[in-house]
C-alpha cells in the first residue's frame, strides 16, 4: 500500500483509478483498508478542489416553492405581505433577518443560502 496525499489532478485520477480497482474489496483486509483510505482522501481533495456553492437566495426559494407546491401568496405570512413577496421575488426588494429566519424555520430552505448574496435582476 502506497498511498500519499492528493495534490494534483494526476493524483486525483490515479487515485480514482486504483480506487476502481478496489472497489470489490472486503473490509478489514488490507485492500478494504486502502479502499477506506483512498476514499477519504478523495472525498477532501474534492470538497476542497470541486465546491459547490449555495444557489441564490432567490432560486433556493423558488426551488421550494416548487417542490411544495407554493404560490407568492403562501410566500406573504413569511415576507410581509403579498406586495412584498413579489418585490422579493422580482428581485426589488432584499430579504431581511427576520424574513430569512422565517423562511429557514418554516420551509426549511438551507441559512447559508439565504444569506448568498442576491444576484441583480436581468435586464433586456
Amino acid at each position: 500500500m502506497n498511498i500519499k496525499p492528493i495534490k494534483t489532478q494526476a493524483d486525483y485520477r490515479g487515485a480514482l483509478a486504483r480506487i476502481e480497482s478496489l472497489w470489490d474489496a472486503e473490509p478489514n483486509t488490507k485492500q478494504g483498508d486502502e479502499l477506506s483510505i483512498l476514499a477519504i482522501l478523495v472525498e477532501n481533495y474534492e470538497a476542497e478542489k470541486f465546491r459547490i456553492l449555495p444557489p441564490d437566495p432567490i432560486e433556493a426559494i423558488k426551488f421550494r416553492m416548487e417542490q411544495s407546491g407554493l404560490k407568492k401568496t403562501d410566500l406573504a405570512q413569511y415576507l410581509g405581505g403579498r406586495n412584498r413577496s413579489t418585490e422579493i421575488l422580482n428581485r426589488k426588494r432584499g430579504l431581511s433577518v427576520r424574513m430569512m429566519r422565517a423562511l429557514h424555520n418554516k420551509l426549511k430552505i438551507p441559512a447559508a443560502s439565504l444569506l448568498c448574496e442576491t444576484k441583480p435582476k436581468k435586464t433586456a
